[in-house]
């Protein structure tokens, strides 16, 4: 019996699209043709895989005016924003821009004797499983480096947005990317698993939970596969004395409330010096109070539904928990009548809470921040490490030499002095503890989407 995969969208429950998932047996022909194809992919000239990437990536453009509600129907994010492009193409463009120096071989000697350098060598099949949240561009940021390095690419998209790795797929063909060369797959857990532990990928890159990220260890248990995760988050923001207060409300609260709050890197706890707080939160709730949550397929919204009736549970029972703990909720429920107990989900600033309560601890991924006051760095920076997650950091000063000493005593992947909830394609994207391990874009992300080969040439 085929089964199938079924995408429920959180405007109001409609089907938006049903595909089925692939056997086993269709699965490993699928990656069999990929490792076939990319063999003659990789031995085209590098500029050649860069334009045809490219070219992709305008195609996607192309279709925005129907990408846009396309979005809005599989995961609630507000046509008012206007999708991905401006992302996918930033991302993109720079990997393209700096392929060839990051690719470039390492040359050690090269003289009347010996020829020795490191040359950086395709994987083979780069499977990729991409996440919901900002489908698009968590998925140009391996597909494309991957491509352009001389992978073929395998694309599972996740459940929530099916549609999307049809449109990548739709596009990259368009332009003359061989089919074989990059596939969207439906694949299931287990197929996926089964196909990792049977050695079918050079390197696997997942962005998703935490326990996604220990199922993709234990499938590539034993195989020697490199893995690439990106996981859960948990990211402070820390406002100094003398921060920018308007800028750092600003874009502290739209980093926490920004895609209702289902950002990777977005801002889930803020902790404030005593001195800012009062004046911190009561312009934080000004901005909160003035959302307009609703169908995210009209303009006016500025706060659309989470993409699950699920996800938007967890996020209720983390607020409820920590005001049973004594966290005093800031914003007035009579002002989102739209949050309907489903996946409409009113927007929560809390105050008076403590890491004990799970708000402050465990991911949220929805529109909820708690706000916490404290007396000097070393406390922020002992609540800020007080997590099993390590993503990015936001800190609000303009002293750039205590920003960075902060940041040398901070577990994070990246830190951010007057800024949050961005992604940088010139800079390492990583994390540590429990958010994962490796690296994509920048050079570094080259550097794990291939090998290195070593030539000692001697010279008779």
């Amino acid at each position: 019996m085929t089964q199938t995969l079924k995408c429920i969208s959180p405007i109001d429950g409609s089907i938006v699209a049903e595909r089925p998932l692939l056997s086993m047996k269709e699965a490993t022909a699928a990656v069999a043709r990929a490792t076939l194809a990319q063999k003659t992919w990789t031995a085209r000239p590098l500029a050649e895989r860069i334009k045809l990437v490219m070219d992709g990536v305008a195609r996607v453009g192309e279709m925005n005016d129907v990408i846009v509600p396309e979005l809005a129907q599989q995961m609630g994010r507000p046509i008012r924003y206007g999708g991905e492009f401006g992302g996918f193409n930033e991302r993109a463009s720079y990997m393209a821009d700096i392929a060839a120096g990051a690719l470039a071989p390492l040359v050690i000697e090269d003289s009347d004797s010996f020829k020795r350098y490191i040359s950086r060598e395709a994987h083979g099949v780069v499977l990729v499983v991409a996440p919901w949240n900002y489908p698009y561009m968590t998925a140009i940021n391996t597909v494309a480096p991957a491509l352009i390095a001389g992978n073929a690419v395998v694309l599972k998209h996740a459940s929530q947005t099916p549609l999307v790795g049809e449109r990548m797929a739709e596009a990259f063909h368009a332009v003359g990317i061989p089919v074989d060369v990059f596939q969207n797959a439906f694949l299931g857990h287990d197929t996926t698993s089964d196909l990792i532990a049977a050695k079918s990928f050079g390197f696997v890159n997942f962005t998703g939970s935490v326990g996604g990220g220990k199922a993709m260890e234990q499938a590539a248990a034993g195989t020697f596969t490199g893995v690439g995760l990106e996981l859960g988050g948990k990211d402070p923001g820390y406002v100094m004395q003398d921060a920018n207060l308007d800028m750092a409300v600003d874009t502290l609260i739209d980093g926490a409330m920004f895609n209702s709050g289902q950002c990777c890197c977005g801002i889930e706890r803020i902790y404030v010096v005593e001195s800012l707080f009062d004046a911190f939160v009561e312009k934080a709730v000004a901005i909160v109070s003035g959302y307009k949550l609703g169908n995210p397929m009209d303009p006016e919204t500025t706060l659309g539904p989470m993409a699950h009736v699920r996800f938007a549970g967890e996020v209720r029972d983390q607020v409820s928990e920590a005001i049973t703990a004594g966290a005093t909720p800031m914003i007035d429920p009579a002002l989102f009548p739209e949050d309907d107990g489903g996946a409409y989900l009113m927007p929560q600033i809390l105050v008076d809470v403590d890491h004990t309560m799970r708000v402050m601890r465990d991911e949220s991924f929805g529109p909820v921040v708690g706000i916490m006051k404290v007396r000097d760095d070393a406390e922020a920076i002992a609540l800020m490490n007080d997590s099993e997650f390590g993503l990015t950091a936001s800190l609000w000063t303009n002293d750039i030499a205590r920003a960075e000493a902060i940041g040398q005593q901070i577990e994070t992947g990246t830190v951010f002095m007057n800024r949050a909830d961005y992604l940088d394609p010139g800079l390492c994207w990583t994390g540590c503890k429990n958010t994962g391990r490796g690296g994509g874009l920048s050079a570094i992300g080259y550097h794990n989407l291939t090998r290195p080969k070593s030539y000692h040439l001697k010279k008779v």
